[in-house]
């Protein structure tokens, strides 16, 4: 059997008294008291130590960590720059106040605001080319428009002679059938078509037709340039009856307000004139589904 040593002093130990000191699974031996305190406090010193070192360590890695900041501060970090400047002798004018928000045009509008959406539009003359006809000055206001005044004295409308009874006549505008007359023997004695535009607010008047199509009817949109009545000489009041088209212009923004009729001769002046493909003259074209039945062209003329 292999003889037992102290671990301090190295002197066997017999099979008499031991002194064992137990660390985790390992058991040491000694052979007095005085060697085991000895190794106690070697243990505890060693302990000690590597407590020591790893405190070292993190001294050292804070330290370094620390210094490489500063470092970086000192050498690679932007330099401060100082903006020094003399104040200005006078003080910047303020920024210009921005203009008032508009809410819309001015009530009731100006003639020139009423110029400037007659300018915004497209329009069309209301008889047919190549000729442009010229107009005549007329000072009549319908009977039935009581309120209605002329915005220039003695030039309320317009009369364009026909050369021909039953020429095209034209929507000037895009609009809506404000009213439309095909009977005579009442108050005005003619066939009458009255147009509304820009929402209800300008008008424009066309008396004196032989003929308005079937689908002219009261609250139909039209296209500038559309097809809406044949020249005649209904209502006509002279002792030998002429045909020709009697045109109005007028606006009225608001029921509260009076019609006003406007001279549209300088304005007529700018519209151009639409050359029909077939002729000037008299005659609906029919539909294209009636001139394919067979007869539907001689009863259209």
């Amino acid at each position: 059997m292999a003889t037992l040593h102290c671990v301090i002093c190295k002197t066997p130990i017999d099979d008499g008294e031991r002194f064992v000191l137990v660390r985790g699974a390992r058991a040491e031996l000694h052979c007095s008291q005085v060697c085991l305190v000895a190794n106690a406090e070697r243990r505890r010193l060693a302990r000690a130590a590597v407590q020591l070192r790893w405190l070292l360590w993190a001294t050292a890695a804070v330290v370094i960590f620390i210094g490489s900041v500063k470092l970086w501060h000192r050498f690679l970090a932007p330099r401060p720059q100082t903006i020094a400047f003399e104040p200005p002798d006078t003080p910047p004018a303020p920024p210009p106040r921005p203009d008032p928000p508009m809410y819309g045009p001015a009530w009731p509008p100006t003639d020139g605001d009423w110029q400037t959406a007659f300018a915004s539009v497209a329009w069309i003359y209301p008889l047919p080319g190549p000729a442009r006809r010229a107009p005549a000055a007329d000072d009549r206001i319908p009977p039935n428009r009581a309120d209605a005044v002329c915005r220039v004295g003695g030039r309320c409308g317009v009369d364009l002679g026909g050369e021909l009874w039953g020429e095209h006549v034209y929507a000037a505008q895009d609009g809506v059938v404000d009213r439309v007359q095909r009977a005579t023997g009442d108050e005005r004695g003619d066939v009458y078509l009255r147009l509304a535009h820009l929402g209800g607010m300008v008008f424009t008047h066309y008396d004196h037709l032989a003929a308005v199509p079937r689908g002219i009817t009261r609250g139909a949109a039209v296209k500038a340039g559309d097809l809406i009545g044949l020249v005649g000489d209904t209502g006509n009041e002279h002792a030998h009856p002429r045909r020709y088209l009697h045109f109005a212009l007028s606006v009225r923004p608001s029921s509260e307000l009076p019609e006003v009729y406007w001279d549209p001769t300088e304005i007529m002046a700018r519209w151009p004139l639409r050359v029909p493909a077939h002729g000037t003259v008299a005659g609906f074209v029919p539909a294209e589904a009636e001139l394919a039945v067979p007869g539907a062209r001689r009863r259209a003329r």
